[in-house]
């Protein structure tokens, strides 16, 4: 049976405001009369719900796990799901889309607050999206209930993505190389769900260390592995590589679309940098990236000035709207961003 911890307090909630409750990691949350899931990130706050479900679970596994949908609620439900059972097993309800509740919920889950069931844990799962339940949540952050509060706030930013599979990685006491793990958050940098599942099938599937060549070997055919490679190349201004990696990426099956996503990537990550002076640690926290991507975009920007990267900031958003649907001939479109890039750096043109 695993030892509950003490739990950690914190003076702001998710949403910036005064909270008397403890808040929790995503990664270790624990069970409490009152489990409020909050934010807009579904695959932590997934991995929050069914990290309580197992803590409870396993100090008694005779847990009772029932569902509730706030936004489709019957009067009463709440309090027969929580009261005691015959036999007295303890008992979990899972709560959804608290962000579009009823009133009857709402009304009902205040009450319940004043006078929680023993043995019961109510999980609230509210994405965020609207301000429906306010009331409800200001009582549970409040204290009323005796509750806890994980956050699971968005994962957008290329250091947010970078920590995530890297935590991915540190829980699984696994480890991979940096390169490697560069390149598999390249890999999917546009589906958290994703990038998720592939660190856990690296996790399960690879019995060492993850190396490059072992992320290669299992993803090296996404479309946005392939296009950092032709960005990388059209960056730094060879061009024959840039075309004969771009036709490469096509040739293995990549989709335009993404691989301009790619590209586009790449090139903001360097206007964010370009201009900063500092060091590489004060110009991460304040542009929201880690101190290798600040070094790599420094490094990115050899040549570069401040007309040739808009020059190629803007050839990548044509081709981004053409293999949209702008354009007969996505390939084309293509071609002409990696010969403007290309041209541009480092040769100021």
């Amino acid at each position: 049976m695993p030892a509950r911890r003490t739990l950690s307090r914190s003076s702001r909630g998710s949403a910036g405001g005064r909270t008397a409750i403890p808040q929790l990691d995503w990664r270790a949350p624990q069970p409490a009369p009152i489990v409020l899931v909050s934010g807009p990130e579904d695959v932590c706050a997934e991995r929050a719900i069914a990290a309580v479900r197992d803590y409870l679970r396993a100090e008694d596994p005779s847990l009772e796990v029932s569902d509730l949908r706030a936004d489709d609620y019957e009067s009463g439900s709440l309090l027969a799901l929580t009261s005691p059972s015959l036999f007295g097993e303890p008992r979990l309800v899972r709560v959804t889309g608290v962000e579009k509740a009823s009133d009857a919920f709402l009304t009902e889950a205040i009450a319940y607050l004043d006078h929680p069931q023993d043995g019961a844990t109510v999980l609230l799962r509210h994405t965020g999206a609207t301000v429906r339940g306010k009331k409800l949540l200001d009582a549970v952050r409040a204290g009323t209930g005796g509750g806890v509060e994980v956050p699971c706030p968005a994962i957008k930013r290329d250091g947010d993505r970078h920590d995530f599979a890297a935590g991915e990685f540190q829980a699984a006491r696994k480890k991979i190389a940096p390169v490697a793990l560069r390149t598999l958050v390249a890999a999917f940098a546009d589906d958290l769900t994703e990038l998720a599942a592939a660190c856990q099938q690296l996790i399960a599937d690879v019995p060492g260390d993850i190396t490059p060549d072992v992320v290669s070997r299992y993803y090296g055919g996404r479309v946005e592995t392939s296009a950092f490679t032709v960005a990388d190349t059209a960056i730094a201004g060879r061009y024959g590589d840039a075309l004969i990696a771009l036709r490469h990426a096509l040739d293995s099956g990549a989709d335009p679309v993404p691989l301009v996503a790619a590209v586009a990537m790449k090139l903001r990550t360097m206007a964010k940098v370009a201009g900063k002076r500092g060091s590489s640690a004060a110009i991460a926290a304040d542009v929201g990236m880690k101190d290798w991507q600040v070094d790599r975009a420094r490094r990115d920007l050899g040549g570069w000035n401040e007309q040739t990267l808009g020059r190629a900031i803007q050839a990548t958003a044509r081709a981004d709207a053409e293999v949209k649907g702008a354009s007969r001939d996505p390939v084309f479109a293509l071609e002409r961003m990696i010969t403007v890039i290309a041209t541009c750096a480092p040769f100021g043109g």
